[in-house]
């Protein structure tokens, strides 16, 4: 059985998971050797899919859990729950 994690974290107040940011959270996931999920409120997204992560529709202080399964499952959920609360808005 492959190892498990899961851990939850909050969006910055002033940072939406759109396109940017969710790019850069769906990049990030993609560098774990593990199966990830996002979950707001009663949506769940594959972290390594761009178009299912931006149908989450999270929003700014949104608190989000991710749950990881595989060889790379700690790593996954602490690097994302840290990514996560250190995104930025960045100016389009």
């Amino acid at each position: 059985m492959p190892a498990s994690s899961e851990t939850t974290a909050t969006l910055p107040s002033d940072v939406d998971l759109h396109a940017r940011p969710a790019a850069t959270f769906v990049r990030a996931a993609m560098g774990y050797d593990a199966d990830v999920t996002i979950v707001a409120g009663d949506r769940e997204a594959d972290a390594k899919s761009l178009l299912s992560v931006l149908g989450l529709g999270a929003k700014a202080g949104t608190t989000v859990a991710l749950r990881a399964a595989g060889p790379d499952a700690a790593a996954a959920v602490d690097g994302l729950a840290e990514l996560l609360a250190g995104l930025v808005e960045t100016p389009a």
